[in-house]
């Protein structure tokens, strides 16, 4: 018998990679919009330089589980749709869902980038991870209007992708939601 839900593994997966990029992206917009500066006159020097380290962690951390949930994708097939979906709406999904991916991976890539050619450390919790490119602060000034730009894409993202499992699960009442369901 076909399942209809992915694997408990992939279900939790894709919550917390939710979570992980809600608060990435809150901590993101705050910093981007206040620059250091900014944020160190609101909240000081200490509190700035640890939202800074945490957004790095988090953000390699995304990564990370990213590559995890690739990993896990090609291992395991996605259960069928119940009752399957209509043409226009298999179109969508799996345009949605892979921009998704794209842009989950790309944007802590540039953020790594950003950061190492920025010359500042790359840090994921204590550790101090290879910059893997030299110091160059124009190219460091593109990288991060590019994470920036990359955050924007991945909330409009966001914003398609729960008015889309809303729909499924209010309007319709298809068990699409049921397949990413916890529970």
């Amino acid at each position: 018998m076909e399942t209809l839900r992915y694997n408990y593994a992939q279900r939790l997966l894709h919550w917390l990679i939710a979570l992980l990029v809600l608060g990435l992206l809150a901590v993101g917009s705050l910093l981007g919009t206040l620059g250091f500066d900014g944020l160190k006159d609101l909240v000081g020097l200490e509190m700035t330089n640890q939202l800074y380290g945490y957004h790095k962690t988090f953000g390699i951390l995304l990564l990370t589980l990213m590559i995890l949930r690739l990993a896990l994708k090609r291992l395991f097939r996605s259960p069928a749709y119940q009752p399957p979906l209509t043409g226009l709406e298999r179109a969508g999904s799996l345009t949605v869902h892979t921009f998704v991916y794209v842009a989950l991976i790309l944007m802590p890539v540039l953020g790594w980038l950003g950061t190492a050619t920025g010359g500042f450390p790359v840090q994921f919790f204590n550790l101090t991870l290879p910059g893997l490119v030299p110091e160059n602060k124009e190219l460091s000034k593109i990288l991060f209007q590019l994470h920036a730009i990359v955050g924007w894409v991945i909330l409009v993202l966001i914003l398609i992708h729960v008015s889309a499992a809303v729909y499924h699960w209010r309007i319709k009442r298809d068990g699409v939601m049921k397949r990413m369901s916890l529970f």
